[in-house]
């Protein structure tokens, strides 16, 4: 099964958000990994004010908010 990744951070409610909603749109289609940011500092650097940042297949494919077109788009990819 095919992986998206959420750069996050604990008591983020944009990532909260975009959780929510990410969820059942891949629901049986991929997983879902979530990573802290604050747990490592080279993420944090990267990825501090632009979180929740969502990858797969090593490229970025949006920020801040859900891109249901990015993530519809890469699923189909598969």
């Amino acid at each position: 099964m095919r992986r998206l990744t959420v750069y996050s951070r604990s008591q983020c409610h944009l990532c909260d958000e975009l959780l929510r909603e990410l969820e059942p749109l891949v629901s049986g289609r991929a997983t879902i990994e979530i990573v802290d940011i604050d747990t490592d500092p080279a993420l944090r650097d990267r990825y501090d004010i632009l979180i929740p940042v969502v990858c797969a297949d090593g490229r970025e494919l949006f920020h801040y908010r859900l891109d249901r077109a990015a993530v519809l788009s890469w699923l189909a990819e598969s």
